[in-house]
């Protein structure tokens, strides 16, 4: 049985966010069963937590003694049994994975430094420069990325990883609407959040962070 790795608490700000949930979401459209093993927060700090997972984050990916980290790479691991995720097609196949380095490598940076100011630095000094120079920088990846799927369903021609992926990265910028309010994106993500996969990963995602806070 394969066994993921989650909080079963989390601050709300990180609720539908933590990154068992696109997990979740790939196993819930390849169709492979899997249970959840929680964390409490502390724990992933030591070993033998630190074993599997060298920065104490979840998720965690385990099957038959073997483990691997890192949510892009065990989406990819887990898409690599399902056409619903990874075309047969060799060339469409590197393509889809094409996508999902892309949301990692291309876009989750620009977003993540965006929701680092809204999160953590609201207030502070030097915010008022540097809050309009990085959503600046978001802007025009989302620009891009809007151009390439105007008119498109999907990335490519069928949903795949790369889709899972990029819905999963552009659906964190929820509080200043940069991606809701672009007629491509926000319709973009709509469409991949509607899956029924999805729908089912998160409400089991949800329902789980039912843990008391760790912080009294």
């Amino acid at each position: 049985m394969i066994t993921i790795t989650a909080y079963n608490w989390v601050p709300d700000f990180a609720r539908g966010q933590v990154r068992d949930l696109r997990v979740r979401w790939a196993l819930e459209e390849a169709g492979l069963p899997y249970q959840i093993r929680f964390i409490a927060h502390g724990d992933n700090k030591k070993m033998p937590y630190l074993g599997v997972q060298p920065f104490g984050q979840v998720p965690v990916f385990e099957e038959d003694g073997f483990h691997i980290f890192e949510s892009g790479a065990i989406c990819l691991h887990i898409a690599e049994r399902s056409e619903a995720l990874l075309p047969s097609d060799a060339n469409a196949r590197a393509r889809a994975i094409s996508w999902t380095f892309a949301a990692l490598n291309s876009v989750e940076p620009e977003i993540s430094a965006v929701l680092d100011i809204y999160l953590f630095h609201k207030g502070e000094a030097w915010v008022a420069e540097r809050l309009p120079q990085v959503e600046a920088s978001l802007q025009r990846r989302l620009d891009f990325l809007a151009g390439w799927l105007d008119g498109k369903d999907w990335l490519e021609d069928q949903f795949t990883v790369g889709d899972l992926t990029m819905a999963a990265v552009l659906r964190s910028v929820t509080f200043n609407k940069m991606v809701s309010d672009h007629p491509v994106l926000g319709a973009y993500v709509e469409r991949c959040t509607a899956r029924p996969a999805f729908r089912r990963a998160l409400n089991a995602h949800l329902a789980d962070l039912k843990g008391p806070s760790p912080f009294g």
